[in-house]
């Protein structure tokens, strides 16, 4: 069965509290209903930011169906999930716990949250101020400093995005040491296999391969410039 088939059983069965539902979920380590808590977790979180910039767009709306590989087969038990946290009484912030509760350990698998929002937002061509200060709060929920979401933001918006140090996470001044030190934790922190046995979705693991990707780029830019 689907993450997606399982996601309509599980709304089926939690009626039209997501935020209740994600708050019942207490399993220590990655299960299956961790994945399916990832997964309604974000989908509520882009149903909530998709209407941050005043309208949920087409495009908007075809970046949500991309980041999650949705099959057309599939696509009504996500809307349920979409519809239903547009729905909700509770607040994003109130599922940005929740998320930051259940993979507390996990920041790489929260950033995954936070890099498939802004594929969403970016859609329509420009990430609006409210949906800036939708992500930007979102992050701190998760508990990333200015700094950590300003590297997450370079790789998705100009000017920094065209900064190999900012999307390392690293001052250019490091030494070369420093460099090599860093990239191999960000390789080890952030392979997609990583990201699955931490609850991630097989379905949704396109932003971290994307991410490790970028990475790797970046890496390589700044070898090159010197020398190494």
């Amino acid at each position: 069965m689907s993450i997606w088939s399982r996601i309509s059983l599980t709304i089926t069965a939690i009626g039209d509290s997501i935020s209740a539902f994600l708050a019942k979920i207490t399993a220590p380590r990655p299960s299956p209903e961790m994945s399916i808590a990832f997964t309604i977790g974000v989908i509520a979180l882009g149903a909530k930011m998709a209407k941050a910039d005043g309208v949920v767009t087409g495009a908007e709306i075809a970046a949500f169906k991309q980041v999650f590989r949705v099959p057309d087969r599939e696509l009504s038990g996500v809307a349920r999930v979409f519809n239903l946290a547009k729905q909700d009484v509770a607040g994003y912030d109130a599922y940005a716990r929740q998320l930051a509760r259940l993979f507390a350990n996990r920041p790489q698998v929260l950033e995954d949250v936070i890099d498939s929002l802004f594929h969403i937002a970016k859609a329509d061509g420009a990430v609006h101020e409210r949906e800036l200060a939708f992500l930007a709060s979102v992050a701190e929920i998760f508990g990333f400093s200015e700094r950590d979401f300003a590297r997450i933001k370079a790789r998705h918006l100009p000017p920094a995005k065209d900064d190999p140090y900012v999307i390392l996470g690293i001052e250019a001044f490091a030494s070369d040491d420093e460099l090599r030190k860093h990239y191999r934790k960000l390789v080890r922190d952030n392979h997609p296999d990583k990201h699955i046995a931490a609850g991630v979705p097989a379905e949704m693991i396109e932003v971290a391969t994307e991410r490790l990707a970028r990475i790797n780029a970046a890496y390589e830019s700044v070898a090159r410039e010197r020398g190494l």
